[in-house]
């Protein structure tokens, strides 16, 4: 058997589901997504993944629309979102950051399993 059709069937492939990973990122609010850095009700940190790009003035709620609120990373009052290693920012960053990196890799993992099967489909001379 070809070592290209091996690597296929090795059972990794299946686990990823690409098309459930397509849905479930097609239902999602459209990108691109921002991080933005808030402030709260007592202007404290509030860490937030939007629609709307950040605009570096630290906007105090409530004069920012929560519409706009993809996901919290940081809510310091009440302190209803933290995490014990303080990544906040980073997390924030790789929410983004994933909201078009997940499609453009399903798409290329797509790409590349067609290429790899017509690859492996062509007779050896």
């Amino acid at each position: 058997m070809n070592d290209k059709r091996e690597m296929a069937d090795d059972g990794m492939a299946d686990a990823l589901n690409l098309d459930e990973i397509e849905e479930v990122s097609a239902a999602a609010t459209p990108g691109p997504w921002f991080v933005r850095q808030l402030d709260d009700d007592y202007a404290m940190n509030l860490v937030a993944i939007s629609t709307v790009a950040d605009t570096d003035q630290g906007t105090r709620w409530p004069d920012f629309d929560h519409r706009e609120m993809i996901a919290a990373t940081l809510v310091q009052h009440p302190r209803y979102v933290d995490c014990a290693d303080s990544r906040w920012d980073e997390n924030a960053a790789f929410i983004a950051m994933a909201r078009e990196a997940v499609p453009q890799l399903v798409e290329e993992v797509k790409r590349l399993r067609q290429r790899l099967s017509t690859d492996t489909d062509r007779p050896r001379s």
